[in-house]
């Protein structure tokens, strides 16, 4: 699926100004470990996945606190859906984790790509 132009303005934003999950593990996921290649704030439609990896077809959303609030869930929920119907598989992985152990967070997603 295309991107649209509000999602490609957003990915660049994202790309500038990541969030401190974001950026420490850009920090291990760049440069393709492992021979994996990984994207960040990749726009996908209407959407930007925080991380993709397209031999694998896995967007990887680091999720922070706000994604518990208000109607935020059901959003979450609505852009997942759209993302299988375009057979993408969703991971979601709090921010905390990442902030406590980025490295560990970044070796496990090449191991389940390399698979």
């Amino acid at each position: 699926m295309k991107a649209t132009a509000n999602a490609m303005r957003s990915s660049r934003r994202g790309r500038r100004q990541p969030s401190l999950p974001e950026a420490r593990l850009w920090r291990y996921l760049r440069g393709s470990p492992g021979g994996v290649r990984f994207r960040r704030q990749h726009a996908i439609g209407p959407y930007v996945a925080d991380f993709y990896c397209p031999a694998i077809k896995l967007v990887i959303e680091v999720d922070g606190l706000s994604h518990d609030l208000g109607d935020r869930p059901a959003r979450d929920t609505q852009r997942d859906l759209y993302l299988h119907s375009l057979g993408l598989h969703v991971l979601r992985i709090p921010a905390l984790d990442v902030l406590r152990d980025a490295a560990t967070v970044a070796e496990g997603l090449v191991r389940l790509a390399a698979q």
